[in-house]
């Protein structure tokens, strides 16, 4: 256990040594779906780009799974740690790893059954279904190993295990970036063997977590006698991790709306869509890797009643996410025909990408203040307002958002859905969050118990 990095080090050291190794793993993340994109791209086959694009949503649902109880799990767990309760940990951390087992084969079933409705409902055409089929199939069959891998990485680093979570996920980057041109190029399976390598890197970082758990940690626990399912578990898990998972269920549901909206307009522009939203995704996973690394800083410190240093953490952060979106923003903008042009060299793509990428831009300086907000609800253990933030992006505003400005302005009011939608929910995040410590501040006193009850408090 790390206590005294929750409780003693200075805010920037402390935020800075849990939140670097997590942007790296989110990085890793970005790595991923990157070399996808670029090696297939590397055909020269502006189809199988566009499969590749068409089928990112059904892996955000796989990832959605491994949330439900990597996420709910962890956010429990960094809360026991703090309350000092190592074997309800051990617990929590068996029933998140079965569980996600049990989801990963549900997903298995699902996407291999309906896979031919998911994917025209999706936006697939006959130039692009068949490259799809081909990469979905192998995705579902590795469907357990994307939902343990993503499980099992937030549950390492809610007990403080940063670096080793980050260790886990790069294992299984270098993995697929090793495979990627392997199995794409020289053995010619394109779109196919993006799945293979992307599917073998899950399963070796989940090997690699499953030996620091049972070797390394003191905390943490996998083995079958530790298993619970009971009440305050359970509970704990879903009241979190289900409406973290909605999140990425929603991601998914606005891709496939998106892709649906675009695949109007072409091939070509699902294939731009695809390569701007892959580079944007640095700025989305960046930003979610920060404010997953306050995670267990803020769920020990409100375990803890230390309500002044949890908001100091968060403001710290706030600013940190902050700057790095604006270089970010400014890299990109200034660069984007580039940037593009680096996954696929096809002038209509690069045309098209390079304004959707600037577009998806402009909101990365603020985009960082709502996913932090969102998991520091996530960390409180408060399950309404994080399903209402998550909503509100990927829902409530953005499908509103995408349907009238489709309508009234064709593909520029599709492009510009998602960032408007942005701007709503960071407005709302700051406004929430700013009434929730008001709350905390003025009921120090009160209970851990009662103030858990209390949706907003």
């Amino acid at each position: 256990m790390k206590n005294d990095l929750f409780e003693k080090y200075p805010i920037p050291k402390a935020v800075m040594t849990l939140a670097i190794p997590t942007m790296l793993s989110m990085l890793v993340t970005i790595v991923y779906n990157m070399a996808d994109t670029y090696f297939v791209g590397q055909t020269g086959d502006a189809n199988q780009v566009a499969a590749v694009t068409l089928t990112m949503p059904i892996f955000f649902l796989l990832m959605a799974f491994g949330n439900i109880f990597g996420i709910g799990g962890g956010s429990y767990i960094s809360r026991l740690l703090g309350e000092h309760r190592i074997a309800d940990i051990k617990h929590t951390s068996s029933f998140a790893f079965y569980g996600s087992i049990a989801l990963g084969l549900i997903g298995m079933v699902v996407f291999l059954v309906f896979m031919d409705p998911i994917l025209t409902i999706a936006g697939a055409s006959p130039n692009t279904i068949g490259f799809a089929r081909d990469y979905l199939t192998i995705v579902a069959y590795g469907a357990i190993a994307i939902s343990l891998q993503n499980s099992l990485a937030q549950i390492v680093r809610s007990v403080g295990a940063a670096k080793e979570s980050m260790i886990g996920m790069m294992i299984g980057t270098i993995v697929n970036i090793i495979l990627d041109p392997i199995m794409i190029l020289s053995m010619g399976m394109g779109v196919a063997g993006a799945a293979w390598a992307t599917v073998i890197g899950n399963a070796c970082a989940v090997l690699y977590f499953i030996y620091y758990i049972f070797k390394h940690s003191d905390v943490l626990s996998i083995a079958p006698q530790d298993f619970r399912m009971e009440g305050a578990i359970a509970k704990n898990t879903f009241a979190i991790g289900i409406p973290a998972s909605v999140n990425n269920i929603l991601m998914s549901f606005s891709m496939i709306m998106l892709n649906s909206f675009a695949s109007a307009y072409g091939d070509t522009v699902i294939a731009a869509l695809g390569v701007s939203g892959r580079v944007f995704s640095i700025v989305v996973m960046l930003a979610l890797g920060l404010a997953m690394g306050i995670q267990p800083f803020i769920g020990y410190n409100y375990a803890q009643q230390n309500y002044k240093r949890m908001n100091d953490a968060i403001k710290f952060t706030g600013v940190v996410g902050m700057i790095m979106g604006t270089v970010v923003m400014i890299v990109a903008i200034l660069f984007a025909a580039p940037i593009v042009t680096f996954f696929i060299n096809d002038p209509e793509v690069i045309t098209i990408g390079a304004t959707m990428l600037i577009i998806q831009m402009l909101v990365s300086p603020f985009l960082g203040l709502q996913f932090i907000v969102t998991t520091v609800y996530q960390s409180l253990g408060k399950a309404i307002p994080s399903l209402i933030l998550t909503i509100c992006r990927q829902g409530l505003a953005f499908v509103p958002i995408l349907i009238v400005g489709s309508t009234l302005f064709g593909l520029q009011g599709i492009i510009w859905a998602q960032p408007l939608a942005d701007v709503v929910s960071i407005i709302l995040a700051i406004s929430m969050y700013t009434v929730t410590y008001r709350k905390l501040r003025a009921s120090k006193t009160e209970p851990i118990s009662m103030a858990m009850e209390d949706g907003l408090a």
